[in-house]
């Protein structure tokens, strides 16, 4: 119900007087209602020149239609509902644009019947509608009824004025009561165009009861709707009002940490994050939990921390990978001198990531004796690829947590360096570098080493279960690189899970190269120097290679060359800036001291009874001496040299064969018998073990028994069996480097062993001269500088004869 105008003069049809020829206003979505007083404003041309021609009318009263077509501009007979108002003018009044405001007073119903004039305005012939009085009791019944509806739709309605209600007790008669709500109703002009047109009083009543009762309803509804949003809007400002009071007292309490706010911030960051959903679902979880634990609480700063881990973690976020192979071959040869094979294996797993972009990361391990650059070589190998590069060390770890993870019911518990590792790389896709995975240890907390099968296993780390996190973690993306120096303490599960690279020690030549591309320009960094200063020489070089270190790496190398710049250092500092050349061994003698290794398999080998032999340790190639002695006694054989089973085996195989075939070598049968036999293998703190030495000490047992002694410039290694057969053996390149390191220049090798020397550089091939054997009798014969002569058989005497 629209605002109600002002109250309507007690009609009196002798005031106002008009005859059945009337001007005709059409007006659009609007219907006038007798004794209604009602505003229009008038702008179409026609209209307007009514409005002006108005002084020149008997009386100031028009007809008013309503359009049926709001669109239409210039409406006609048929365009005009047939029932209207005749209303007389109040006021009119001009606007600046030609326009008229009307205010109209409804007198009474008319009938359209006839259109007389279309211009300059409308004008018709109308019939004039008498209203019969009405004066029973259904009458007056709906009338009260209608004015009961019509107050409680005006409580609805608190924009309506207050007199409205007083209007409407003030009105008796049925009739206009009627016409007064129908104005007022909030109804479509179809609608109210039917009222005007039901002149019966009680049809019209029900008539608007019904769109009365439809509004009432609908404001109703309406009020209600309100309500419930006045609700919850109140709930909501109730709960804003007590959380702002509570912080309020937290901050005079100094309880305040600005926790809750960083909970909202925490929110975000979970948010952004881009989590996979079961991470998603745990984080969304534990922050609900965190919102209604007190600050100072334990818990709560064990789910805040847990929460932090979770955010922190790289979940989707990687570096891109440098796909021109070209460019990382050259990094990879800048920051490492040789090592082709290991350079090769990370340029296949390029080009195959390059064909195929969701291939899984390698998981290598980078065997070989230390300070061959197993470590540097994972960050030349990041930063070629342009990857993150993250380091563990896994010697000593002894505990399964150190991998896993504690669980968080633990104090202090944290997640495991796998995990760690992966939060400060920051990508999915890091070289993940885990350092001496042949040293990890065990005890009663758990072995290591079987929590590293799912990290390194590409079948199952793509759900890697960390005890803190809990929540599956994908490892498929990284680069892992072990590194160990001796394949054997690595469980069999966990070495079939690497794919084992095997890094030897350096020759001569690729050290001088090292010592001259990056080991004398670093330390000359390092030390403030520059080279025109002080020139290391490769004559130098070679000396310390030759005389103060024996390695299979170039750490050692390193240090010496340190110690030469360091000499050189304090004479600059001391004020003495020559340029100096270092390059004889006398000049190293001044920086290093005195010489520390010298070629000992001359003189070591000018007695009989010993024999150069090669191994393989955990450092490289060695050369190993080993010596066997012959004493009175009762046929017993000691071992000495910290040596393992294998080897004792071996020492008990060679004398077997010995005794077996002590003729053919011109040794008596029974040299056992009164005597004791000693094998000793220097360097007793060194505990060793393996059968390869097994040719080099049948071949010293020889030499001792018949007094040859064995060439000095000869090494050699292999496998025996009592049917003299000489077997292949591991580590050859490693050996084959370690004699010539030593001066030596013949070996002697298993024939089977011939294919093995592919690895070795062509350069220590051709300074290196081969024997390759089959059987112990080879070994004797390039060995010894004389071959056993066998002992002629002794003639048995006649039997005495009888007569």
């Amino acid at each position: 119900m629209s605002e109600k105008k002002n109250p309507p003069p007690q009609r009196n049809e002798d005031e106002v007087r008009f005859g059945n020829l009337l001007p005709v206003l059409p007006i659009r979505n609007a219907v006038l209602f007798p004794g209604a007083v009602a505003p229009f404003d008038v702008g179409r041309e026609k209209s307007v020149a009514l409005v002006e021609d108005l002084d020149n009318l008997g009386s100031p009263v028009i007809a008013i239609f309503a359009q049926k077509d709001p669109a239409t501009d210039d409406p006609g007979f048929d365009d005009l509902y047939p029932v209207g108002c005749a209303a007389r003018v109040l006021k009119a009044l001009k606007h600046s644009s030609g326009n008229y405001s009307l205010i109209l007073q409804g007198l009474s119903r008319i009938r359209l019947d006839s259109i007389t004039q279309t211009s300059p305005y409308l004008k018709s012939k109308i019939v004039k509608l008498e209203q019969p009085a009405v004066e029973d009791v259904e009458a007056e019944a709906l009338a009260m009824s209608l004015r009961d509806i019509a107050k409680q739709v005006l409580q609805l309605m608190p924009e309506l004025p207050r007199e409205a209600s007083s209007l409407i007790d003030s009105i008796q008669e049925p009739g206009a009561l009627a016409d007064l709500v129908s104005a007022n109703l909030d109804a479509p002009v179809e609608e109210k165009a039917q009222l005007i047109e039901t002149v019966d009083v009680k049809e019209r009543i029900r008539k608007v009861l019904r769109l009365l009762t439809r509004q009432l309803e609908v404001l109703k509804m309406r009020d209600r709707i309100n309500s419930q949003i006045k609700e919850e809007m109140g709930k909501n400002q109730r709960e804003y009002v007590l959380r702002q009071q509570l912080k309020a007292i937290k901050e005079e309490l100094g309880e305040d940490e600005g926790d809750q706010g960083d909970l909202d911030g925490l929110e975000e960051r979970i948010a952004k994050c881009n989590l996979p959903n079961e991470a998603e679902q745990v984080a969304k979880k534990q922050l609900k939990r965190l919102r209604s634990m007190q600050v100072g609480s334990a818990e709560y700063t064990v789910v805040r921390t847990y929460l932090d881990w979770i955010v922190d973690l790289p979940w989707n976020a990687s570096t891109v990978d440098n796909m021109d192979i070209g460019a990382v071959r050259t990094v990879l040869d800048e920051d490492h001198y040789g090592l082709e094979k290991v350079k090769k294996r990370i340029l296949e797993y390029l080009a195959v990531r390059k064909l195929k972009k969701d291939k899984k990361g390698p998981i290598l391990c980078l065997l070989g004796p230390p300070g061959v650059g197993k470590t540097s070589l994972g960050k030349s190998v990041a930063r070629a690829l342009g990857r993150k590069f993250v380091r563990i060390s896994l010697g000593g770890v002894h505990d399964e947590a150190a991998i896993r993870g504690h669980r968080r019911t633990y104090v202090g518990a944290l997640p495991g360096q796998i995990i760690q590792g992966m939060k400060k790389a920051a990508t999915v896709n890091p070289v993940f570098m885990m350092d001496e995975v042949d040293k990890i240890g065990h005890d009663f907390r758990g072995d290591p080493s079987a929590a590293l099968l799912e990290v390194l296993d590409p079948e199952q780390n793509n759900s890697f279960a960390d005890h803190y996190l809990e929540i599956p973690y994908d490892l498929s993306h990284v680069m892992f690189i072990a590194t160990a120096n001796v394949p054997d303490p690595i469980p069999p599960p966990l070495r079939d899970r690497m794919e084992i690279l095997e890094l030897p020690g350096y020759t001569r030549r690729e050290k001088v190269a090292i010592a001259r591309r990056h080991l004398i320009p670093k330390q000359l960094d390092e030390h403030g120097l520059k080279e025109e200063i002080v020139n290391i020489t490769d004559a130098a070089v070679e000396e310390i290679i030759e005389h103060w270190t024996r390695e299979a790496g170039v750490r050692s190398l390193e240090r010496c060359i340190a110690s030469v710049i360091r000499g050189v250092a304090v004479k600059v500092a001391e004020g003495d800036t020559t340029p100096r050349k270092v390059e004889t061994e006398d000049q190293l003698r001044e920086f290093l001291g005195p010489v520390r290794f010298t070629s000992e398999v001359a003189e070591r080998t000018e007695e009989t009874g010993v024999a150069t032999g090669l191994a393989w340790t955990s450092v490289g190639g060695e050369i190993l001496f080993i010596e066997a002695s012959r004493m009175a006694g009762s046929g017993k054989m000691q071992l000495t040299g910290q040596l393992g089973d294998v080897m004792k085996e071996s020492a008990q195989a060679a004398l077997s064969y010995v005794r077996a075939n002590a003729e053919r070598y011109g040794i008596p049968k029974d040299f056992l018998e009164k005597s004791d036999l000693h094998i000793h293998i220097p360097a007793g703190a060194m505990p060793k073990d393996g059968p390869s030495a097994g040719v080099t000490m049948f071949t010293a047992l020889v030499s001792m028994l018949t007094g040859i002694r064995v060439r000095h410039d000869i090494a050699m290694t292999g496998e025996i069996t009592l049917r003299g057969r000489v077997l292949p053996v591991g580590g050859i390149k490693e050996k084959v480097l370690a004699a010539h390191r030593a001066g030596i220049r013949r070996l002697t090798l298993p024939e089977r062993n011939k294919a093995d020397l592919e690895e070795v550089p062509k350069e220590i091939l051709d300074e290196l001269e081969f024997m390759f054997v089959q059987r112990m009798d080879q070994v004797l014969e390039n060995a010894l500088e004389t071959l056993p002569q066998p002992k002629p058989e002794e003639k048995s005497a006649p039997p005495p004869s009888t007569n």
